[in-house]
């Protein structure tokens, strides 16, 4: 017989997809694959703006990131026992049980709990991969994080302090959020709210600019953060909150030699995401075990409430990550 799980499943619709909480059934790990029992699970923007464009196909669940225990081993896993807490980056984590590469398997740290745990893989990996391994931050450089109370933008403002920063600015269009984001790590905090962010930036930085800059907004900044950025300085574009279509001066672009970087995990290959997720894990576990960095949590909803975690993360009210809890 069957053995069948809560999950939460993308519907496609021919004005775009939807998510409900739907019996599937409970995968098994193949070679390679551990069996994970979910205990919570990070839900990410990035989810709800695909279903916008989710309209032929036969869908599937949701989610790329969870924490729970380890329920069975594929064939050549090793490293990991039944019952171990774990923190994994793999799709369909937005279910009871989820089937992931072994690769992509990390151990829990003890003092987080599974919220805070479900809340590192995806933030941190992408915020690793966009500041160290594509922007290539430098101790000493300074750093720009836009969107800073978003869950990439948290992780990004505690990854460019680890790497060693000489400043790391924040921007956000609330004082309340910067003022609650210090301690994370943020030596400036500029508040958004009109055009002269880019003066402020330009002064908190002595006119030089900075060196990376950590983009989840997009076009409706493009052209201002370019300004912001110093000689030779790098832009990451990872999210496009503010709109996909910018103009650009390409006479500025070369004469400041800036790069302009775009990522995404979307056409990246199995390997390739595997491997963002391992040089993520090289890095940042230790200072994740030793509290150097720490998954701030917003809201936890129950899986079968992922409508309403979903209608609070558009709300733009969060500080931090929003999760599902699975009983």
């Amino acid at each position: 017989m069957t053995q069948l799980m809560q999950a939460v499943c993308t519907v496609p619709g021919a004005s775009g997809g939807r998510v409900e909480a739907r019996s599937v059934p409970v995968p098994v790990a193949g070679p390679g694959q551990v069996l994970v029992r979910v205990r919570a699970a990070g839900v990410n923007r990035g989810e709800i703006t695909a279903l916008q464009g989710l309209r032929l196909g036969a869908g599937g669940i949701g989610g790329v990131e969870c924490s729970g225990e380890v329920a069975a081993l594929g064939e050549g896993v090793t490293g990991f026992k039944l019952g171990d807490a774990v923190m994994v980056y793999g799709r369909g984590s937005q279910a009871a049980f989820v089937a992931v590469d072994a690769r992509t398997v990390m151990p829990k740290p003890a003092h987080l709990d599974w919220q805070q745990a479900a809340a590192f893989p995806n933030v941190f990996t992408t915020a690793h991969d966009a500041l160290i391994t594509n922007g290539g931050l430098q101790r000493g450089e300074v750093a720009l994080i836009n969107a800073a109370s978003s869950g990439i933008g948290m992780a990004a403002i505690q990854v460019a302090r680890w790497a060693g920063a000489s400043q790391v600015v924040a921007t956000s269009r609330s004082a309340d959020k910067l003022r609650q984001l210090m301690p994370l790590g943020i030596t400036d905090p500029v508040v958004a709210q009109d055009d002269s962010w880019v003066d402020q930036v330009l002064a908190i930085t002595g006119q030089k600019g900075v060196h990376v800059l950590a983009d989840s907004i997009g076009a409706s900044v493009f052209e201002p953060s370019l300004r912001c950025l110093a000689l030779e300085g790098r832009l990451v574009n990872i999210g496009r909150l503010g709109g996909k279509n910018a103009q650009i001066d390409l006479d500025y672009v070369a004469l400041r030699r800036l790069r302009i970087i775009g990522v995404t995990f979307r056409t990246r290959t199995a390997e390739q995401t595997v491997a963002c997720v391992q040089a993520c894990a090289r890095d940042l576990l230790g200072p994740l075990q030793q509290g150097v960095l720490q998954p701030i949590v917003d809201r936890a909803f129950p899986l079968q409430d992922v409508l309403q975690a979903h209608a609070y993360m558009q709300s733009n009210a969060q500080v931090g990550k929003i999760v599902l809890t699975v009983d």
